[in-house]
């Protein structure tokens, strides 16, 4: 009688813990859980109760722990499988979650979550095909779960098929149309592929149902703005500024459409969203415009008077190193090994799949010369400088890191005079509605000059061409000097 009467309490501190996790106050369930376990209780649902409490507070080595004592009492518990591969997961442990979410769906084929949480990990490992089997089976028996669909429009995403991935997303919109988040991804995946005319619509269409959040107005206010509407951008920039204030990427598209003054360069939350959407179709965009940065740097490179007597130059870092197209188009000069540094994981996965560079890391550029010791003979940033308004940190954190006699070789957009002689912004450099900045020449070779380089090269030329027009900027060779480190 007395163990029964003490299941039943552990039992009912385990459901008010429960309840507790799930309107998010992991505070008031830690006591409960620790309650429960004084009383004895070993069961699988503890375990898994304290594997959601530990990704709510961060003690996932605890949890591990304690799931793999549970999953070895009970190692036919599909429930704990799908727990410790969830903790698995954000611990870094890809192949023993996909190991663990792979038996969960044996265990139990009725269980959306497991195949869910499988074909998400298909999908980290680069199985598409695989990812779309398990996600499809999962949105199929939780029709009203959004996450599930969300996660199967992505996968077909991956694999190239982008009708399927927005017919994903509409049904799924169809299906529960409260959700805020399948309308963002539509919005998103037409922006993605460029069909701004749909994103302005979707966006257009969950504003008018009222399911519209910062997020929302922002993806919309990028739409209007590539469709040439930037009054009406500028409103739902200014909508998405009162919704999400805090929010970089609305910040940042809100500065470019003037309503947040002084902001000194692209927010590194803005820069990443935006390239790991852009990431699959970024050299095929930027060939269509003409793009002309890569094959100017390397033949400013193929100056360098140690490349010019037969040298390797090496290392290189490539700030802002994108896809890789920099490391692609110097693969016949004599120069590495190179280092890549970006904000975005997709962009860099398309750098890794080229075999080109010795090292790819993920961060922000001014982290990585704030804080990298090394010295570099060659430090290049193709299409980067852009991000950036004021470039004074820029400049010195590279002169810095620079070898005496080290090169700086950069591209950036020029600051152009309005119709009637004025300059936009300070008149040393402006932020485009497009979200980048451009430089005036005497901005450039002042801040040059104050971080300490000798400038070698000073090249006007065309970045690229946008509705058929020429986008110019500077191709800029800087030199520090040697007597100087």
């Amino acid at each position: 009688m007395e163990r029964v009467h003490t299941t039943a309490d552990a039992d009912a501190l385990m459901q008010k813990a429960a309840m507790l996790l799930e309107a998010g106050r992991p505070g008031a369930a830690r006591p409960l859980l620790v309650a429960a376990r004084r009383l004895g209780s070993g069961s699988p649902g503890l375990a898994q109760l304290s594997a959601r409490l530990a990704i709510q507070d961060g003690t996932l080595d605890e949890a591990r722990i304690e799931l793999d004592e549970a999953v070895a009492r009970a190692p036919d518990h599909a429930g704990l499988r799908v727990s410790r591969a969830e903790i698995r997961h954000r611990l870094g442990d890809l192949d023993g979650a996909t190991r663990d979410a792979a038996e969960a769906v044996i265990l139990n084929r009725a269980d959306p979550v497991a195949k869910g949480l499988l074909g998400v990990l298909m999908l980290e490992l680069g199985r598409a095909s695989e990812a779309i089997a398990c996600l499809t089976e999962a949105v199929e028996d939780a029709p009203a779960d959004p996450t599930f669909r969300e996660a199967l429009a992505g996968a077909h995403a991956a694999a190239g098929d982008l009708d399927a991935a927005l017919a994903v997303l509409q049904h799924g919109i169809a299906a529960v149309p409260a959700n805020v988040a399948l309308r963002n991804a539509a919005v998103l995946l037409c922006i993605r592929r460029r069909d701004f005319s749909q994103a302005d619509r979707l966006s257009e269409a969950a504003r008018g149902a009222g399911i519209a959040d910062a997020c929302t107005f922002g993806l919309r206010g990028h739409a209007l703005s590539s469709l040439g509407r930037h009054a009406e951008a500028a409103t739902a920039y200014a909508e998405a500024l009162k919704l999400g204030p805090a929010d970089p990427y609305v910040r940042h598209l809100a500065a470019a459409a003037g309503h947040v003054p002084g902001e000194t360069r692209a927010p590194a939350a803005y820069l990443e969203t935006v390239f790991d959407g852009y990431a699959e179709r970024f050299e095929t965009h930027l060939i269509s415009l003409g793009y002309r940065v890569p094959g100017v740097i390397r033949r400013l490179l193929s100056a360098h008077p140690r490349i010019q007597e037969g040298e390797t130059l090496g290392p290189v870092l490539d700030l802002g190193c994108g896809t890789g197209l920099l490391a692609l188009v110097l693969g016949d000069l004599p120069v590495g090994p190179i280092t890549g540094v970006d904000l975005s994981g997709r962009m860099l996965a398309q750098a890794a799949a080229k075999g080109l560079y010795a090292t790819l890391r993920q961060d922000d550029v001014l982290t990585v010369l704030a804080e990298d010791g090394d010295r570099w003979p060659l430090i290049l940033a193709g299409d980067v400088v852009c991000y950036f308004g004021a470039l004074e940190e820029l400049m010195q954190g590279v002169h810095a890191r620079l070898e005496p006699g080290g090169w700086f070789v950069f591209s950036t957009e020029e600051l152009l005079a309005h119709a009637d002689g004025t300059l936009p912004g300070d008149g040393r450099w402006a932020l485009l509605r497009q979200g980048r900045y451009v430089h005036h020449a005497d901005y450039l070779a002042a801040c040059a000059a104050t971080a300490g380089f000798h400038t070698r090269v000073f090249e006007r030329g065309v970045i690229r061409w946008e509705a058929d027009m020429p986008v110019n900027g500077f191709f800029v060779v800087l030199e520090r000097v040697r007597h100087d480190g």
